[in-house]
């Protein structure tokens, strides 16, 4: 009975030996061989993180007012009392031309006027006499003389050249009577001529008043000096006689409120909408948020290199004046935001042939050192992606 038992056990002893065998070749293999190793910079983990999917408009900071300045009178800059920078208020005095030239002209037309208006008035006393003498006030008085004088010279009462002296008194009052009339029509048009000069002189003398008020350059707006394009001494062309091509002066602009003015793709450009939020980040302060909102939309997109954008513009509100003019600023209008996902970096994501998404996780029982787990992806703000299935929070993925 022993020897049965031994010989039972002698048995099994030989049938297991081959699978111990192999179980120590491999187990031998796999001490001998290790897993490929990862680099542990292109390991991160998966974040709960609030997520937003957003398109970035890029472009420069602007004020929303700007305003070029220009003269309206022609002369050399006297002086410049602002600089560039400078906040200045409305009306102020922001550059003044010499007034070696207006200060003569203004007085010259004073005088033009002097005389113009002294001229009307003797005109108008002309006037006022001829028609006083027009009305021959004693042509009825010697005519009756007359008629008395020719009664009684017939009566033989008088001399003959009594009767003649009257006759003459008489035909001499008729004559300056007639003489006034015609000088009546004449005084007329001299007060019409003495007050077309006086107008123009009064018309002269505006003029070298208002070229001497434009000599003094106020401030239409409250404003920063963004620029100051000419200096004490400089010449400048009047915008009334140059139009456009004035001289620049320099440039104000209110900074309490600017926009930035990006561009935007059309397949994106459906989403936005006027009022819309955004994030706005500037090169001088990137860990500071400012927020603006979707003021413009261009109607007409522009095409190049067969791609169509649409200009638009986020206006922000700039009450603390960190945001200068010509900063480059990112907008970015926010599309979709979620609140407390589980995102990877967007390099993690592994896009399959048929759209389907995956990424790779460490795995030191793969001979590769890794192997690949689908996921369901969410939103994307571009660097980092949502998962919404396939991988937990904390859990390792592998940048690609």
């Amino acid at each position: 009975m022993a020897n049965h038992s031994k010989k039972r056990r002698w048995i099994w002893f030989v049938a297991l030996m081959p699978v111990l065998g192999g179980a120590v070749f491999f187990s031998l293999k796999a001490i001998g061989t290790s897993s490929p190793k990862i680099d542990p910079d292109k390991i991160v983990r998966a974040e709960r993180i609030d997520l937003a999917r957003s398109v970035v408009a890029t472009g420069k900071i602007e004020p929303v007012t700007k305003v070029e300045i220009k003269s309206k009178a022609s002369g050399i800059i006297q002086s410049l009392p602002v600089n560039v920078g400078d906040y200045v208020r409305k009306g102020q005095v922001i550059c003044e031309l010499d007034k070696n030239d207006l200060l003569p002209r203004l007085r010259e037309a004073q005088a033009a006027l002097s005389v113009a208006e002294a001229t009307l008035k003797s005109a108008q006393a002309d006037y006022e006499r001829y028609k006083v003498e027009a009305s021959g006030p004693d042509v009825p008085f010697l005519k009756r003389d007359m008629e008395r004088a020719r009664k009684m010279f017939h009566d033989g009462l008088i001399a003959q050249n009594a009767r003649d002296d009257a006759e003459k008194n008489y035909e001499m009052a008729l004559n300056r009577q007639q003489s006034a009339i015609v000088n009546l029509g004449v005084a007329r048009a001299a007060i019409a001529k003495a007050e077309a000069q006086r107008d123009q002189s009064k018309a002269v003398l505006a003029r070298a008043e208002e070229d001497l008020r434009n000599a003094t350059i106020t401030s239409p707006i409250d404003g920063v000096v963004l620029s100051r394009d000419r200096e004490i001494g400089d010449a400048v062309s009047s915008i009334l006689v140059m139009g456009s091509g004035a001289t620049l002066i320099m440039t104000l602009g209110n900074l309490d409120e600017v926009y930035v003015k990006g561009k935007v793709d059309e397949a994106d450009i459906g989403k936005i909408w006027m009022g819309q939020p955004a994030r706005i980040v500037v090169e001088p302060y990137k860990e500071e948020k400012f927020w603006g909102k979707v003021t413009k939309i261009s109607p007409m997109g522009v095409e190049k290199e067969n791609v169509t954008t649409f200009e638009v513009r986020v206006s922000i509100s700039n009450e603390s004046r960190k945001l200068r003019a010509l900063m480059t600023a990112n907008a970015e209008i926010i599309l979709e935001e979620r609140k407390g996902v589980i995102a990877v970096p967007e390099g993690a994501i592994l896009y399959n042939k048929d759209k389907s998404t995956a990424v790779e996780i460490p795995d030191p029982t793969n001979e590769k050192g890794k192997r690949r787990v689908a996921v369901v992806t969410g939103i994307s703000n571009g660097s980092r992606t949502q998962i919404v299935k396939g991988v937990s929070e904390g859990q390792q993925v592998i940048l690609q």
